[in-house]
């Protein structure tokens, strides 16, 4: 038999960990609560002049396919929506900020939309 003390931590430790993985779960569910086809209509009229397709008229080599994501984009390859997010809405170089101009929820529905894409491969 063990101690009372070591049973109590294993019971606090375990508690713990379905207290993280719940807070894991949470956050995997609000970025599948993304409305996609809205951020499809939000690319449609804020991104496709100049990203048609996922292409890039301006910068040929910055497209929205995956491997160029990759390449350009800071922790794409780790956290590939929050990297979209931060593009979309800080910018840089040419292209513009939309912090001002589109919501919270937009950039976000706006970047689930890309990686989707992207992942798809346009």
């Amino acid at each position: 038999m063990y101690p009372a003390y070591l049973l109590n931590l294993i019971k606090i430790i375990l508690i713990s960990l379905c207290a993280i993985a719940q807070l894991g779960f949470a956050f995997v569910h609000t970025a599948l609560a993304v409305d996609i086809s809205n951020g499809g209509k939000i690319f449609t009229n804020n991104c496709a002049s100049c990203h048609l397709g996922g292409g890039n008229i301006l910068i040929s080599q910055k497209t929205l396919q995956k491997q160029a994501l990759s390449q350009y984009l800071e922790n794409y390859d780790t956290d590939s929506i929050q990297a979209i997010v931060s593009q979309v809405t800080n910018g840089k170089n040419a292209m513009p900020a939309f912090k001002n101009k589109l919501s919270e929820q937009e950039i976000l529905e706006v970047a689930g939309f890309v990686f989707q894409k992207a992942e798809q491969g346009w």
